[in-house]
């Protein structure tokens, strides 16, 4: 039998941010058969072990030179993963950026906060609860991000790093904590934003635990892309979202 090449049911291109590393290692744990994701990396910063607002903000410019590039190839769909950066310059920024991304790729786009909003109101969730490692002033950003998404944020904690390194080194218990202590019982879900957290293989435990889906920043940008390239598999052990 003649062999299929690679991603012969969807090709997902990923920009992702030069220091980290679960969001691909993520991406390519969840895919079903048939899908493949090809990454490029942009730099977060000269210092990512100190980054600031002003830096998230500026990612755009380096965001869209690496669409073009990834846009080489036969692709399905692209996303730009990073939560912050496609928060950080407001619900409608990130809405005209996704358009720029198309404009450039001709193919779908996303952003990973974009993603999360779309994941959010598959669900039909209203009310949420959010983790994030991020200082306060990044967290500010996040809550108006959501809040203009239509969403009612139930509480919202923040570990106050500004280290991409240590976001990273994250360990599982401390990522469980997270999504534990920021639940309210009138929260209809938690979302835990970072494409730096390596979170995707307890979202099924925290589901069990909370009794109400974990949307987390890389399953909630794959499963968006995975929608852009019209793949509609349900995955098993990695949350509600993708189940129903």
């Amino acid at each position: 039998m003649k062999a299929a090449p690679y991603g012969w049911r969807a090709k997902i291109g990923l920009i992702y941010i030069a220091s980290a590393y679960a969001m691909e290692v993520e991406f390519n744990q969840m895919a079903p058969p048939g899908v493949t994701t090809h990454t490029t990396r942009i730099a977060l910063c000269e210092q990512p072990d100190q980054f600031t607002v002003s830096d998230l903000s500026t990612l755009g410019k380096d965001a869209l030179a690496a669409t073009k590039l990834l846009a080489q190839a036969p692709l399905t769909s692209i996303a730009f993963g990073c939560t912050s950066g496609s928060f950080v310059n407001g619900f409608e920024y990130d809405k005209a950026f996704i358009k720029r991304m198309e404009a450039v790729a001709n193919i779908p786009c996303t952003t990973t906060a974009n993603a999360a909003v779309e994941a959010l109101q598959s669900l039909k969730i209203k009310k949420v609860a959010i983790a994030t490692p991020y200082e306060k002033d990044v967290n500010e950003l996040a809550y108006q991000y959501f809040t203009d998404g239509n969403l009612q944020i139930t509480n919202m904690t923040g570990l106050g790093i500004a280290n991409d390194y240590q976001i990273s080194k994250l360990d599982t218990n401390s990522i469980y904590q997270m999504a534990m202590n920021v639940n309210t019982e009138d929260a209809e879900a938690v979302f835990l934003s970072c494409t730096g957290l390596s979170a995707a293989n307890i979202i099924h435990v925290l589901e069990e635990d909370l009794q109400k889906p974990v949307i987390t920043s890389n399953q909630a940008t794959f499963w968006h892309a995975l929608k852009l390239s019209n793949v509609n598999a349900k995955i098993k052990n990695y949350g509600e979202l993708f189940e129903r």
